[in-house]
């Protein structure tokens, strides 16, 4: 399925901080955009179930970060939440987009974040329509990372891990990120294709850099969240053992009234969880 969604997109050439890099896009539908940002370590592919219906009404673009899926995954090479924000301007100028709504997952939230507070600065020339946020850490201080993220993040350790990893380490290592009783076969033989293609699960230690970004951007990034007159909703699976529902209660706290949507029975992956939901809700007024 993974090759399909590979087929129907392509790698354009963009340039990130003074280099040349050959990013995936994936494009579906017309209409409003609609700019779909995936989460780690996984890829576009992600909004692969949703994807239909949403293109029924918008025009998507769902472009692979630098470092995952089908896009460039330089070996040598500083990854950023900045640089990947860099990458989603530099794929709407490509595209001629003027005026978005955006919808995040997991490392996604980050890199939405960041466009948020470019905003806030005056130095986002694309209009933000809205911003859907799904499962992701919004608040660093209450993101738990899984076992195997932190180690990553050791110097040492990390890679070490890079090395060794393989796809029974990455399903064993998603399936707490599953809701009980969901069969995610497919979903982890996927997110495993979207890290092997071009040796990109040697790159783990360095694109898992984001959590320290989180933290050391905290204030900037909470800041546009909590500021933005973009209007903002959030789908959010409150069995997430990394950003669940305590992630959720924060949110009600820290933005009163803002459009929360629980999904009780989902954990980390709204969209391969739970897409039907998903896209009813983006498509709600």
């Amino acid at each position: 399925m993974i090759d399909d969604w590979w087929a129907a997109g392509e790698q354009v050439s963009l340039t990130l901080g003074g280099s040349e890099r050959n990013i995936f896009v994936n494009r579906m539908g017309s209409g409003p955009p609609m700019t779909l940002l995936h989460g780690f370590p996984s890829s576009s592919h992600d909004w692969a179930k949703a994807a239909p219906v949403l293109a029924e009404t918008h025009r998507l673009l769902m472009p692979d970060f630098l470092g995952f899926g089908a896009s460039d995954k330089p070996h040598d090479h500083v990854y950023s939440i900045h640089e990947q924000a860099d990458l989603v301007e530099a794929v709407w100028t490509h595209n001629e987009v003027t005026s978005t709504r955006i919808v995040a997952h997991d490392y996604g939230v980050s890199v939405a974040q960041e466009l948020l507070a470019r905003r806030a600065d005056g130095a986002l020339a694309v209009n933000l329509e809205r911003v859907d946020f799904l499962n992701g850490g919004l608040y660093p201080h209450l993101h738990r990372p899984e076992p195997v993220q932190t180690a990553l993040l050791d110097p040492d350790q990390g890679p070490a891990i890079s090395t060794m990893i393989n796809e029974d380490l990455i399903a064993g290592s998603l399936a707490p990120t599953f809701p009980p009783g969901y069969d995610a076969s497919e979903d982890a033989a996927a997110i495993w294709q979207s890290m092997n293609r071009d040796d990109g699960q040697l790159n783990a230690h360095l694109l898992i850099r984001y959590i320290t970004d989180r933290h050391e951007h905290a204030d900037r990034w909470t800041g546009a969240l909590e500021n933005t007159d973009v209007p903002l909703r959030f789908i959010w699976g409150m069995l997430d053992p990394i950003s669940g529902a305590h992630m959720a209660e924060a949110i009600a706290q820290r933005r009163p009234g803002a459009r929360l949507l629980a999904l009780e029975d989902v954990a980390h992956w709204p969209p391969l969880e739970a897409p039907d939901r998903v896209t009813a809700a983006l498509l709600a007024p």
